[in-house]
């Protein structure tokens, strides 16, 4: 059996597992049933499609097969708790038929306010989240130095113009002297996805933008990406770094190509060494890592702050637990040994159009001294 019908035929069990275990104890009558598992089967199909589709004209098929996936997730989630409840219920003598109905219905309307509120969630327009954060030896003149920094925005099938704009015009009024972008701007073509994410070119900070390659770009077409952003006005540190003058002090702000970069263009294999290579050591050293598991090679180099995004904060219950199979922290502000490490529950999305328990954020970050 090739991959994808592997694919569709596992779509298509786990669909089924549900229906079989919540449609017959929701007594939905004859008609009832045959619209639920329509949709069931229907569901099952989108959510093959959601992820593939891309391009002008797809935005319907996106919509519907992303929010069914949304959908599915949270109902399976349910589903399993639900014969957990069950189960207990049987082994202590409470199995009745009314337990089974108002438990499927209970499934349902726990899917339905997940949903809801996970959407109207996802799309709005990302909060401004305040952090302070306190470096060793920080020079007098970036006390208060101001950073703004966005992730995982994710421009494409869903996100689109409109949303970026919102972004931009929060971040502007903001007045940072930096704006950062630690990576997963887009997912689709630049041919695709230009004039949605050229709003961003009217990011406004005393420093400039500065921009990191995530896994995604190079899903996308990375070389092609990284041209697009530099003709934005955002400079990209590819495993590199420059040097800011800020009132009478300086800083080290260097970028890497995502952990993963190598297995797509082994050219961009990340690199904090060659990132931090000729900066000074006596100044703050500030590293832009799309992955937080960059943070113990950065750590090794002399790096003071790492930033990085990528893990969308689990972005929506339960899926907030399962992050740390792959990566050593979810979000916020950690420690690793004599350096800090920020994680951005990023400023979009990917997926389905859903936040639940993991909302976006503009992060608005302000230096300040640790003595």
């Amino acid at each position: 059996m090739n991959r994808r019908l592997l694919v569709v035929a596992l779509l298509i069990g786990l669909h089924v597992s549900v229906g079989v275990t919540l449609i017959p104890d929701l007594s939905l009558g004859l008609f009832g049933s045959v619209l639920a598992w329509g949709y069931l089967m229907l569901s099952a199909v989108l959510m093959r499609f959601g992820v593939l589709v891309r391009g002008a004209g797809s935005a319907l098929l996106a919509w519907s097969g992303l929010l069914a996936m949304g959908i599915f997730s949270s109902m399976a989630i349910f589903a399993l708790l639900r014969a957990f409840v069950l189960v207990l219920a049987s082994l202590l003598g409470w199995e009745s038929a009314a337990i089974g109905r108002d438990s499927a219905l209970a499934v349902i309307v726990a899917v339905a306010a997940v949903t809801l509120f996970g959407v109207l969630n996802a799309r709005r327009t990302a909060r401004v989240v305040e952090r302070t954060i306190a470096l060793r030896d920080l020079p007098p003149g970036l006390e208060g130095f101001s950073i703004v920094q966005l992730s995982d925005i994710h421009v494409g099938p869903t996100i689109k113009q409109g949303y970026i704009d919102a972004i931009v015009r929060r971040v502007n009024g903001l007045s940072p002297d930096l704006i950062v972008i630690t990576g997963d701007l887009v997912d689709g073509s630049v041919a695709d996805l230009a004039d949605d994410i050229a709003p961003l070119a009217q990011l406004s900070a005393r420093h400039g933008t500065y921009v990191v390659t995530g896994n995604h770009e190079y899903y996308s077409g990375a070389d092609s990406w990284i041209a697009e952003f530099e003709r934005l006005g955002m400079a990209v540190l590819l495993n590199s770094h420059v040097q800011l003058e800020h009132r009478d002090a300086r800083m080290v702000l260097a970028g890497i190509a995502d952990y993963s970069a190598e297995l797509f263009r082994p050219s961009h294999r990340s690199d904090p060494v060659a990132a931090f290579a000729g900066a000074p050591d006596d100044v703050p050293r500030i590293l832009l890592a799309h992955q937080p598991r960059s943070a113990k090679a950065a750590l090794e180099v002399g790096c003071d702050l790492q930033l990085s995004g990528h893990t969308h904060g689990g972005q929506f219950w339960p899926w907030m637990h399962f992050v740390r199979w792959q990566q050593p922290w979810v979000a916020g502000l950690q420690r690793v040994g004599e350096m800090q490490i920020y994680i951005s529950r990023g400023t979009g999305y990917w997926g389905p159009p859903l936040r639940f328990g993991a909302p976006s954020e503009i992060t608005h970050i302000r230096l300040i001294s640790a003595a």
